[in-house]
């Protein structure tokens, strides 16, 4: 059994919350626009981290994290990746991939929309975690935590961490 945090678009800013959410997790996995290493080496000295870079990131970024991840937890096939768009509308790098070797588990990033939602047609579980940073365009900042015991995922919680700072934007 393992317990996941899961976060995106933290755009170089991680709220100093985010590590007593992520206290009983075993892993942390973040979908892109990372926005620096500073932030992915600081999930790291917490969590055992799995991580994609995103449109955002710089150079150093993308190679230190790759820009697709598939792996399998406890049994469940996961692929990880910042821009994969969402059920039905599928990026079109990606469709092809996902119809041919579709993971039980699809994580991206890029829209700072949260959104858990089942693909019957490819029986695959999407998950995009919104927004962890301060910036775009989104209203509430959130991330998720979810338990994968054996085949099975459980125990989502949906995490606010309250609203974006508005700068003027």
């Amino acid at each position: 059994m393992k317990r996941i945090g899961l976060l995106s678009d933290t755009h170089g800013w991680l709220d100093p919350r985010i590590r007593e959410h992520f206290a009983a997790c075993d892993e942390i996995w973040h979908a892109g626009d990372i926005g620096g290493l500073h932030v992915t080496d600081e999930l790291a000295r917490w969590k055992p981290l799995r991580a994609v870079f995103g449109n955002i990131d710089d150079k150093a970024t993308r190679l230190t994290h790759p820009e697709h991840q598939r792996f399998t937890v406890e049994g469940v096939k996961v692929w990880i990746t910042h821009i994969g768009g969402r059920p039905p509308r599928y990026n079109p790098q990606v469709i092809d991939e996902l119809r041919s070797s579709p993971p039980t588990l699809f994580v991206c990033g890029h829209s700072h929309i949260c959104q858990v939602q089942f693909d019957p047609t490819l029986n695959v579980l999407f998950m995009n975690p919104g927004a962890a940073g301060e910036h775009g365009f989104h209203h509430v900042r959130t991330l998720l935590r979810f338990t994968i015991d054996g085949p099975k995922l459980k125990d989502l919680e949906v995490v606010e961490l309250g609203l974006r700072a508005q700068r003027g934007e």
